[in-house]
């Protein structure tokens, strides 16, 4: 059963579409890079998903227990969040706050999920260090352990190993392969074309001047 389907979706901002007619599912297991020229769609798309906004038309569905809260998400990350003044522990486990629900404490199973995904990403060493004073493939990872939190079943990264250099970027890779092989569904918009041939399973390729999108492999 599909995780996430779009029906004939129709999105962009203050009632002008982008892009229409999109229409595809993410099962369980897929691994999804969307890619296309800058301004094509890419981000839009994926806040759409995300209910960060409205689309113009057509609908977005949640199936096989998967709920719009339970789908990780890692953005960009900009200049002023690299020297962020927390521990590598705080941001991790503050991806867990949509599961707090009325009481905003962190419970011991919140800080045993936030560990067992610094794990996962192989950073469990860097808990007590501080963000602002790691490598940006380290500060990647920190925040894709954080977006882990979040996820059930289905994380969305943004251009996740953009100004790394190729040994981080290569880990960064390594990380998602195993995430997916273990289950974990990806959606990843990407601009490298080498990376996205290699590691997707499918890639989503959007066209802005025609409003299209079409499936490469």
């Amino acid at each position: 059963m599909a995780l996430l389907k779009c029906n004939n979706l129709a999105i962009g901002y203050e009632g002008k579409a982008i892009l229409k007619n999109i229409s595809f599912e993410v099962n369980a297991g897929d691994y999804i890079c969307i890619v296309g020229h800058n301004g094509s769609g890419k981000s839009t798309l994926m806040k759409t998903i995300l209910g960060l906004q409205k689309p113009l038309d057509g609908e977005i569905e949640f199936s096989d227990g998967l709920l719009e809260n339970q789908i990780g998400y890692l953005p960009q990350q900009t200049l002023i969040q690299r020297d962020f003044p927390a521990s590598v522990q705080e941001i991790v486990l503050s991806g867990c706050q949509n599961k707090l629900g009325f009481i905003p404490l962190y419970k011991p199973e919140h800080k045993k999920r936030a560990r067992e995904n610094l794990e996962r990403t192989g950073i469990l060493a860097l808990e007590k260090k501080s963000y602002r004073e790691l490598s940006g493939g380290q500060q990647q990872r920190v925040l894709l352990a954080r977006a882990l939190c979040a996820a059930e079943k289905m994380i969305l990264l943004d251009e996740p190993v953009t100004g790394l250099d190729p040994k981080a970027t290569a880990e960064m890779y390594e990380v998602i392969q195993e995430l997916n092989r273990n289950g974990m569904a990806v959606i990843m918009i990407s601009h490298d074309m080498d990376g996205a041939e290699k590691y997707a399973k499918r890639i989503l390729q959007l066209n802005k001047i025609e409003g299209t999108v079409k499936w490469e492999k």
